[in-house]
């Protein structure tokens, strides 16, 4: 049985873990230790912290410790809807078992890998990215949420800059942002700055939104979907100044 105290005999490191970071092991310590397919955070306490319990459990005086530890990552689990009440009475007695999404989990990285989707936050992006994006992203379809994101940039800039549907890509970006008569370019800037800009905005499109348009992307690593996301809700901040600044002028 892969049990808690096995996969971290260290209690110092596991009081020194996130509280994402252990719950990716105790869910993997819980489906080992199911019964009938239930747990209840209680007894699992108990079964790795009691003085009589099994030798694979934590002989420490830190026990209070331990258990808030794992109360939290156990909360944790919960409100990602990992651990859901059971059905019927046993739900109510504070029994839970595996949702669906945690039945397909087998390892730490797998839940560490589905924690770091959660980082990103959806009252912090673009309302025109916010919700179709931010679905994408929890589903784990982050080539879906990187095109999305990048697609509402170059349909921002296309409006803004009173451009037809026919204008697209990195030559979009470049007519828009053109450092002496771009519509959507800041006249009052540096030459170089208003050439960074170009460049700033036709390198991001070319970079992570072409490649999207035109063959499958297999990105599966969240982090790195998740800067992208970063990227293209700056862009669209942008955009939004140009709009401010033209109407003020």
């Amino acid at each position: 049985m892969t049990s808690l105290p096995k996969l971290i005999p260290d209690v110092d490191y596991l009081l020194s873990l996130e509280t994402e970071e252990l719950a990716a092991f105790l869910l993997v310590a819980l489906a080992a230790s199911r019964q009938n397919n239930l747990v209840a955070l209680p007894n699992f306490i108990n079964g790795i912290t009691s003085a009589n319990a099994h030798p694979a459990s934590y002989s420490d005086p830190r026990r209070d410790e331990i258990g808030l530890a794992i109360t939290e990552a156990w909360n944790w689990l919960e409100v990602q809807g990992l651990l859901i009440p059971a059905p019927g009475m046993n739900g109510s007695h504070g029994f839970r078992v595996f949702s669906r999404r945690a039945n397909k989990m087998k390892a730490p990285e797998d839940i560490a890998q589905f924690a770091r989707s959660r980082r990103i936050q959806k009252d912090t992006l673009h309302p025109k990215i916010a919700q179709k994006v931010w679905s994408a992203f929890m589903r784990g379809e982050y080539d879906t949420a990187v095109f999305q994101a990048m697609k509402a940039v170059e349909i921002s800039v296309r409006e803004a800059g009173g451009f037809t549907a026919g204008d697209l890509g990195t030559d979009l970006m470049r007519k828009a942002f053109h450092e002496d008569n771009g519509p959507l370019t800041d006249k009052s800037a540096e030459k170089s700055e208003r050439q960074a800009r170009s460049a700033l905005f036709a390198g991001a499109i070319g970079s992570y939104k072409n490649p999207h348009s035109h063959r499958e992307i297999n990105l599966n690593e969240p982090d790195e979907a998740m800067e992208i996301v970063i990227l293209a809700n700056h862009l669209l901040r942008i955009v939004d100044g140009c709009i401010a600044a033209s109407r003020a002028a």
